[in-house]
């Protein structure tokens, strides 16, 4: 800090002796045109050191953003001629204006960051995707302030290399025109005369040629990307969607709805793993093992005798009963009669433009198409342990197929998927047990999140073992078992069924992928753009086989985006937006969260204030015996605009939406107090968590102030 205060004082300094000292007038064209003759007698008789001072002048000007550099290029046409003008300028210009940009970035852009972290990092992007590209644009317009230029870069990820080069280039061409001007300054009445509106006019064509030639390459590159592959003369659809899941059936629904010609393909149950396997029959068990708690826990409720009997197996069958009720809302005779053609069957791609689809009868049917969206989905991922397969596993498909309960599970994984079935297995009865190689349960949440869903597991009788490494599966003693290691030491645990929960992992074999090229992350999804986009534009993805996120929701938005892309992508194209990604587990208690949490926002290095409410003093909690739990929220420093929110209780996944509703709209906290919240609700939460902001960000000293005016009108 003392050095940064250090530069802004010689800055200031600076710039005050350089008005002090009368620096505008002594840059003026008209002492440029009467001292003409003197400065270039000065730079025939001593040629370097003219051209030392001059550079000198020139790079403190544009280091320090001072006025007066459009004037001095002037000077060195009038003084030096065209071309070696040409070279100081240049090189003096480039020099000056990186001075400008490391300085703004020791000065200015941590504190820019602490305070709109959010804002920077969208630029940062840009600047990662295109920022030579659009520096080296404005630069060739004159009429923009290159000053201010610098000073924002410099607040950017930029590269200091990608600006100098970008930065001398784009100020050529009106460098070049500036000191021609000069040579001629004897016939110029004012400044204004060098830029005539056909030169501005010029100059500003110039600035787009950047942009006009990355197009220019980008369709070039198409060419010799489709080039190929025979384009059908005339196309059987508008779109072909691969996958009838949450971000298929979105994206069908859309293209339909827009009056486009799609078809639908699926090669197993419409609904895809949301309603087959996961969000659906997961939420229906969840909830039925909630009552069982709430029953079990009835003496605090007042009731001095209640309990619970059950089958495992009318349990399961509930399970189908819910999703057979839902299955109507994904089912082919809805989307049929939406105007969906839905196929059964094999989808793969053949070129960019057709899809062989080969039904379970074994006919093939050939479609062409103008665009495509694979939304293929994820399927659970099952790591290479020695003996696992030869044991046998469940994983979050194949559950849902038990008709006993399992006496001891063990779950290997402490993620989202692990934990909610792990609890609701527990309160069914099963010994459950759970071994996580990381350091805590759900790996992308707080460690005081962790804390409260393992102090809650502990209390159910969860046995959590974290920090193990699964090694490898065997029988023993007639009981199959699990070694896992931890600090080199081997660890046993005796199971009768063991449950993969380690992650997902994207669909994407099988589908034609690898013949045409289409790339993929390390991850394992299919590579997409900003815009959801492959290696080539007409074919898209979104869902699980895209990423980055694993959710429904997202899913969806991907989908809407996705479909807007394929049918009108060549009059406008939709980005998709994952600033602000909810998401809920549906342990008890609730752990939601959206955007930054602490050790998010400490990985990046962005500072933030953490407002903290327990919900142990909400009316309603303590009303439902639900009170325990917390929300936290991450504000920018000094301000209530909310960077991230993490709710740990009763109803989080719902109260979740009025931060994500914060955020999107940049109400802030402020705007979340000045809200009228129903008395008594979870929701009341939110209001108290900002009033405790508000308190806490009161001075001192006004409250002094304020009880002595107080006094005062008390006479």
């Amino acid at each position: 800090m003392p050095v940064r205060l250090s530069a802004v004082a010689l800055i200031a300094l600076l710039v005050t002796a350089f008005f002090w000292l009368d620096g505008p007038s002594q840059l003026s064209f008209e002492a440029l045109k009467m001292r003409r003759s003197e400065l270039v007698g000065l730079y025939q008789r001593h040629p370097a050191g003219m051209v030392a001072v001059f550079s000198a002048v020139y790079v403190l000007i544009t280091g320090f953003s001072l006025p007066g550099a459009a004037l001095l290029t002037l000077a060195a046409g009038a003084i030096f001629g065209l071309l070696a003008g040409v070279v100081v300028v240049s090189l003096a210009s480039t020099v000056g204006a990186t001075i400008a940009f490391l300085s703004s970035r020791f000065i200015l852009r941590d504190w820019v960051r602490k305070r709109y972290g959010a804002q920077v990092s969208r630029m940062d992007r840009g600047v990662e995707r295109d920022g030579a590209l659009y520096l080296l644009g404005l630069r060739l317009i004159p009429a923009v302030p290159f000053f201010l230029l610098n000073l924002v870069m410099g607040m950017t990820a930029m590269r200091p290399r990608t600006f100098v080069w970008a930065s001398q280039l784009g100020m050529l061409p009106a460098t070049l025109v500036f000191v021609n001007a000069g040579t001629q300054i004897a016939t110029l009445a004012s400044p204004a005369d060098v830029l005539s509106p056909s030169v501005l006019c010029s100059l500003a064509l110039l600035g787009l040629f950047p942009i006009a030639a990355a197009r220019m390459l980008e369709w070039l590159r198409r060419v010799r990307l489709y080039r190929r592959w025979p384009r059908p003369a005339r196309f059987d659809r508008n779109l072909v969607v691969i996958g009838g899941g949450s971000a298929g059936l979105v994206s069908a629904y859309v293209a339909a709805g827009s009056g486009a010609a799609v078809t639908l393909v699926e090669r197993e149950r419409m609904g895809g793993d949301c309603l087959n396997t996961g969000c659906v029959p997961s939420k229906a068990l969840v909830a039925t093992t909630r009552v069982i708690a709430q029953i079990r826990n009835a003496k605090a409720y007042g009731l001095a005798v209640a309990d619970v009997t059950f089958e495992f197996s009318e349990i399961m069958a509930r399970v189908r009963h819910v999703i057979e009720r839902i299955r109507p809302h994904d089912s082919v005779e809805r989307y049929s009669a939406l105007g969906v053609e839905c196929l059964a069957g094999e989808a793969r791609l053949v070129s960019p433009w057709e899809v062989e689809v080969r039904a379970e009868d074994g006919s093939v049917r050939r479609i062409s198409t103008r665009a495509v969206i694979i939304a293929t989905g994820a399927r659970p991922s099952v790591p290479d342990i020695p003996g696992l397969a030869e044991l046998g596993f469940l994983t979050s498909d194949t559950i849902w197929d038990l008709r006993v309960l399992p006496r001891r599970l063990l779950v290997l994984g402490g993620g989202p998927i692990g934990c909610e079935l792990a609890q609701a297995f527990a309160r069914l009865g099963s010994e459950v047990t759970i071994v996580e190689r990381g350091p805590q349960l759900l790996p992308r949440e707080d460690v005081d999140v962790a804390r409260e869903i393992e102090r809650r597991f502990d209390n159910e009788g969860i046995r959590v073992h974290l920090g193990h490494v699964a090694a490898r599966c065997a029988i023993s003693d007639g009981e199959k078992k699990l070694i896992a290691l931890r600090d080199g030491s081997e660890i046993t645990f005796s199971y009768d069924a063991l449950l993969c929960a380690v992650g997902r992992t994207p669909r994407v074999s099988g589908f034609g992928l690898e013949e045409l090229g289409i790339d993929l992350t390390g991850s394992g999804a299919v590579a997409t753009n900003e815009f959801l986009q492959t290696r080539y534009p007409n074919i898209l993805a979104c869902g699980d086989v895209a990423g980055p996120y694993q959710f429904t929701h997202s899913a969806s938005h991907q989908a809407w985006c996705a479909a807007m892309n394929a049918l009108f992508g060549g009059l406008r194209r939709m980005r998709a937006d994952y600033s602000v990604m909810p998401w809920a587990t549906f342990v008890e208690p609730e752990v939601a969260r959206v955007g930054l949490n602490e050790r998010e926002a400490a990985e990046r290095g962005l500072a933030c204030d953490v407002t903290r409410y327990d919900l142990s003093e909400l009316d309603r909690a303590i009303v439902d015996e639900t009170a325990h739990g917390f929300v936290k929220v991450l504000t920018e420093p000094g301000r209530g605009t909310v960077l991230g929110a993490t709710v740990v209780g009763e109803r989080a996944g719902e109260l979740i939406g009025e931060y994500a509703a914060a955020m999107r709209h940049g109400t802030g906290l402020s705007g979340i107090l000045r809200t009228i919240h129903v008395y008594p609700t979870y929701a009341e939460a939110a209001k108290l968590l900002a009033g405790r902001w508000r308190a806490a960000r009161v001075p001192g000293w006004l409250l002094r102030w304020v009880g002595k005016y107080h006094g005062w009108r008390r006479g």
